[in-house]
C-alpha cells in the first residue's frame, strides 16, 4: 500500500462519511488474519499502518526473558536491548517480522476490507438516518413491485411497502410519487429493513401536520385517530388557544387543507370531530355527520346509549355500520345506537 491509498481513504471519509480510522481498525484485523492463513499463527502479532505513508508493519508481540524456551512467544533481554535499550525483564517487545512479499497481500486484503466497510458502513449510516426516523412521513417513488411487495426509492436506500401495509383497492406503478409513513426499521444480515405503510393511523396525523400549522406549532392536539384505510377516517382534535377553531384550522379556507390530505389519500372520507373533556359530548361529536339528540352513558362499562332522529339512524350507523364503528374506536367506548322513536317506546 502508498501514499495513494491514504489519499483514497480520506476521499471515502469526505464522500461516505466513513472515518478511516474504522477502516485501518478493520484492515489490521484482516492482515493478522492474512498474516496467520499465509506465514503460521503460532505468534501473537499485531499489524501497524502508517497512516501517512500507508507502509505496512508486522510485528510478533514477544515476552523478554532471561532464557528463551518458545522463541515464537519468547526473546532474550539481549536482542530486545538491540531494538530498544529500555526493555526489561517481563516487558513486551515488539519485534518486526514483516515479510518480504507482505506487501502484494496487504494490497488485496485492503480492497477486499475497505469494499466490505464501505457496505457495512453505508448500512449502518442508513440505519442510524432511519431508525431516528420511524412513526415519521417520508415522500418515495415506486421503483418495482414483487409478489404484490411495492419497492419504494427512498434515495440512499430502498424500502418496502407490504401488502399488509398497503391501502385496499389502491393501484400502485412504477414511478408514482407517495407520501408514506415508516412503521419499522430492523437490522437485517442484508442491511436496514424499512417497513413503510399507506394503511396506519399515523399516516393521516402526519399529514395533518404537514398541511396544519396549528398542529405542527401545537396550538392544536389530535387527540385520536381511527381508520378504515382507503374509506373512512375519523380525527378528533381540540385547542389549547380558546380563540383558535381546531375544526376550521383543520379544513382550511375553503377546505383546502383537509382536500389536500383526502387527494393524497385518494379520496378517503375524513370526519374531522371535536374533542371534549365531556364524554357524553365526545361520542355525539364522534357519530358525526349525524345528529344526535340524547346520549346516556355508564361509566363503569364504558359504553353510551345514543338516540337520534329517526330519518338519521342509517346515517350514524353507517354503510355497513362503518360509522359507528369508527367513533366506538376513536372514543374507546361501546356505542349503541337508537333511533327517537325505538327509545320512546321502551320508555
Amino acid at each position: 500500500m502508498n501514499a495513494e491509498f491514504i489519499e483514497a481513504l480520506l476521499e471515502i471519509e469526505k464522500e461516505k462519511g466513513i472515518s478511516k480510522d474504522v477502516i485501518f481498525d478493520a484492515l489490521e484485523s484482516a492482515l493478522i488474519s492474512s498474516y496467520k492463513k499465509n506465514f503460521g499463527s503460532s505468534q501473537n502479532v499485531e499489524v501497524e499502518i502508517d497512516k501517512v505513508t500507508g507502509k505496512v508493519g508486522v510485528y510478533a508481540n514477544k515476552t523478554v526473558v532471561e532464557d528463551v524456551e518458545n522463541e515464537y512467544l519468547e526473546i532474550s533481554l539481549d536482542d530486545a536491548k538491540h531494538i530498544d535499550n529500555k526493555y526489561q525483564i517481563d516487558d513486551i517487545a515488539k519485534v518486526e517480522i514483516t515479510p518480504k512479499n507482505f506487501g502484494r497481500i496487504a494490497a488485496q486484503t485492503a480492497k477486499q476490507v475497505v469494499i466490505q466497510r464501505i457496505k457495512d458502513a453505508e448500512r449502518e449510516v442508513i440505519y442510524d438516518e432511519f431508525i431516528n426516523r420511524e412513526n415519521e412521513i417520508i415522500t418515495g417513488m415506486i421503483q418495482r413491485i414483487s409478489k404484490n411487495n411495492v419497492y419504494i426509492d427512498l434515495g440512499k436506500t430502498e424500502a418496502v411497502l407490504p401488502p399488509t401495509e398497503q391501502i385496499e383497492g389502491e393501484e400502485y406503478e412504477q414511478g408514482d410519487r407517495l407520501k408514506l409513513f415508516i412503521l419499522e426499521v430492523k437490522k437485517t444480515t442484508k442491511g436496514p429493513q424499512i417497513v413503510l405503510s399507506r394503511s396506519h393511523p399515523g399516516l393521516v396525523k402526519r399529514l395533518f401536520e404537514l398541511e396544519v400549522p396549528e398542529i405542527n406549532d401545537g396550538i392544536v392536539d389530535i387527540y385520536a385517530i381511527s381508520r378504515e384505510a382507503g374509506s373512512r377516517t375519523k380525527i378528533a382534535v381540540h385547542s389549547k388557544d380558546p380563540n383558535v377553531d381546531p375544526l376550521g384550522a383543520c379544513v382550511g379556507f375553503k377546505g383546502s387543507r383537509v382536500k389536500a390530505i383526502v387527494d393524497e389519500l385518494n379520496g378517503e372520507k375524513i370526519d374531522i370531530v371535536i374533542w371534549s373533556k365531556n364524554i357524553a359530548e365526545f361520542i355525539a361529536n364522534s357519530l358525526s355527520p349525524s345528529k344526535v339528540l340524547k346520549v346516556e352513558v355508564n361509566e363503569k362499562e364504558k359504553s353510551a346509549l345514543v338516540v337520534v332522529p329517526d330519518y338519521q339512524l342509517s346515517l350514524a350507523i353507517g354503510k355497513e355500520g362503518q360509522n359507528a364503528r369508527l367513533a366506538a374506536k376513536l372514543t374507546n367506548w361501546k356505542i349503541d345506537i337508537k333511533c327517537e322513536s325505538q327509545y320512546e317506546g321502551e320508555i
